[in-house]
């Protein structure tokens, strides 16, 4: 009886150990998934980030454009080797483009905390430089920021679109992005602002801009001392003799946003600041000077033609701000070949842009610019779009300027040949865009460009050896440029 009563217990015992060794490997309640929560607060598309008050959403668009004639992905047919009409001129250039943003937000006591960031990659067809061996100047792979910016409280911070500029940019109806008649930041510049809102879509905004690049807000600033022969053929008049930073363009702006359309008017400061004269501090400089710029937005909503349909306008006039004309991404010295028919070996167009000129010992004169752009874009169904749109834009020298360039025109100068820089520049152009489903368009864009330049007669030109041009006669002729764009996109 012991011996089974001792079996008994053991046998209890071992159970215990055995039930308590399996409840000890037993694995801790898992705590709740927490799935991510819709953010209502800012629109479709925002979520809120697990474990944070914060709303996000992402965004962009995939893009594939061809475009037939041109420069770049849609631009004139200007410069090497666009504008060079020979065997080194690309008859398509071709684009894959993706974008993507990122926006966040915040509720707090003091507003909405907002961060967005806009990045994109692109990859475009390379063009030719040079014969013989010729090589592939640009083209390929490039990265780009077109925003990164904290908005809080009505104060901006960062990159983004300039406060200047019409909300469609330079883009009226669409088109290429060297429509002239106003301002356009689309890449985005480095700045400081402050919107006040006073409801019913009236703001006042202030803003200080680094204008301090070749992309954004400053056009050449020509020291034509150094000017050469080779140089003035391609558009280029002499050094670009920008100093270092002194002062950011200094911005202020009014709107009128609400559902009959939109009025705008936007001012700028910018001020001119050169190196020296020559090589080193003992050659003097310029004295500072100041440019500036005003612009008119109007945008038409609700008009009878149908629902949708918009009429977008602008006016611009500069002195000594030109890029707030002949804006961000249109060329800032340029050239063009055609054919000749008064026994030339070709003809040509350049055209320089300026904020301002200056020689050995005299001051900047600054250089005057107006223009105009606009375009209408009608919904035939909500599958259906089509728009025209257009823009003109005219650019002057003062006198002491065009005398220091026609100096060097001189230089190339034939019997009977007449040298003024000023030039005016148009562009009109159509477009159709077919929406099969939500976020999906393709748009096909004709466009036509012209150089009205204001040089006649002939010139003995040096040659362009990137243009694979020989030294020879060239008749100085108004120019053209016809190209069309072709564009499959998906947003998301």
């Amino acid at each position: 009886m012991k011996l089974v009563k001792s079996l008994l217990l053991g046998s209890a015992a071992g159970l215990i150990a055995v039930s308590g060794a399996q409840a000890a490997d037993l694995p801790v309640k898992a705590k709740a998934v927490e799935y991510v929560k819709i953010c209502s607060l800012y629109g479709a598309g925002f979520y809120y980030m697990p474990g944070t008050d914060t709303c996000i959403k992402f965004g962009g668009y995939l893009r594939a454009d061809a475009v037939l004639g041109g420069a770049g992905d849609y631009n004139f047919q200007q410069g090497a080797n666009a504008g060079s009409n020979n065997r080194l001129t690309n008859y398509y250039m071709s684009r894959a483009r993706f974008d993507f943003n990122v926006d966040t937000r915040t509720a707090t006591e003091y507003g909405v905390v907002r961060t967005y960031a806009d990045m994109v990659f692109t990859w475009d067809s390379q063009s030719v430089t040079g014969s013989n061996p010729s090589t592939f100047s640009t083209g390929s792979a490039a990265l780009g920021l077109y925003h990164a910016f904290i908005q809080f409280a009505g104060f901006t911070f960062g990159r983004t679109v300039s406060i200047f500029d019409a909300p469609w940019q330079s883009y009226p109806a669409g088109g290429p992005d060297t429509i002239p008649g106003g301002s356009n930041h689309t890449n985005g510049v480095n700045q400081v602002a402050y919107t006040a809102d006073f409801g019913q879509g009236i703001t006042a905004s202030f803003a200080l801009q680094d204008e301090t690049t070749a992309t954004n807000g400053q056009s050449n600033l020509w020291n034509v001392s150094s000017g050469t022969a080779a140089q003035f053929v391609t558009g280029v008049y002499g050094a670009n003799a920008w100093g270092g930073t002194r002062s950011p363009d200094i911005i202020g702006a009014v709107r009128v946003d609400q559902a009959w359309g939109l009025a705008q008017l936007s001012v700028a400061a910018h001020d001119l600041h050169t190196a020296y004269y020559g090589a080193t501090e003992s050659t003097g400089h310029p004295s500072d000077k100041w440019g500036w710029a005003v612009q008119g937005s109007l945008a038409i909503k609700n008009i009878p033609t149908g629902a949708g349909d918009v009429i977008n306008l602008q006016a611009v006039y500069t002195d000594g701000a030109t890029r707030y004309n002949f804006q961000s991404l249109f060329p800032q010295s340029f050239f063009m070949f055609s054919g000749s028919s008064n026994g030339a070996y070709q003809s040509t167009g350049f055209a320089g842009l300026s904020d301002g000129v200056f020689g050995a010992g005299t001051g900047i004169d600054t250089v005057k610019t107006w223009g105009l752009r606009g375009g209408y874009t009608h919904n035939w169904s909500p599958n259906w779009a089509s728009a025209v749109y257009g823009g003109y834009a005219q650019l002057k020298y003062g006198n002491t300027g065009k005398a220091l360039i026609c100096t060097n025109f001189a230089a190339i100068a034939l019997a009977g040949a007449t040298c003024n820089p000023d030039f005016n520049f148009a562009v009109v152009g159509v477009n159709t865009v077919w929406t099969p489903v939500k976020g999906l368009a393709f748009t096909a864009d004709l466009s036509w460009s012209r150089l009205d330049q204001k040089y006649s007669g002939s010139i003995a030109s040096p040659g362009i050896a990137t243009a694979a041009k020989p030294a020879a006669v060239y008749e100085l002729k108004d120019q053209n440029s016809v190209t069309m764009l072709l564009r499959a996109q998906r947003n998301f």
